[in-house]
């Protein structure tokens, strides 16, 4: 009687299912994201002639007073979204120290969430800017705030 060993095959490599950036490349990226937000509404608040490309593009050239102020806020909560984008990759950010929840994974679900509405609402616009300019731009955005929360930490 012959016993004949069994035949084993070679271990696999695991597979991977996506390729995925690190958590600290993609918070980098995307509060770089963020910052070029942020310089738009400054330089709208600051009376750049980019009107037909924010805010649905019903303001031709510079905006009017109320929507210029609307953009100080905007720019404003968007340097504070890159802030918590780099705290929640990993970056060292001084002040995220002492503020626990600057890398708080629901802040950044919220980002996506908002920017995947700013998406939609950017595609319904009037604005050819909008539409073909902002509308994939922030997607971009909400995705890599998707990837980002996802991510440990």
């Amino acid at each position: 009687m012959t016993t004949s060993a069994p035949t084993t095959s070679p271990p696999r490599p695991a597979r991977r299912t996506g390729r995925r950036w690190p958590p600290r490349r993609v918070g980098g990226v995307l509060a770089g994201g963020f910052l070029v937000v942020s310089s738009f509404q400054v330089a709208l608040a600051a009376g750049a002639p980019f009107g037909a490309a924010a805010y649905g593009g019903g303001s031709a050239g510079q905006l009017p007073p109320d929507l210029r102020v609307a953009s100080t806020v905007a720019a404003g909560f968007w340097l504070l979204a890159a802030g918590h984008a780099l705290a929640r990759g990993g970056w060292a950010a001084r002040w995220a120290a002492h503020l626990p929840w600057a890398a708080d994974r629901r802040i950044t679900w919220a980002l996506a969430v908002l920017c995947a509405g700013g998406a939609l609402l950017n595609l319904a616009s009037s604005s050819p800017w909008e539409r073909f300019g902002w509308a994939p731009a922030t997607l971009l955005l909400a995705l890599l705030c998707r990837s980002l929360a996802r991510s440990g930490g």
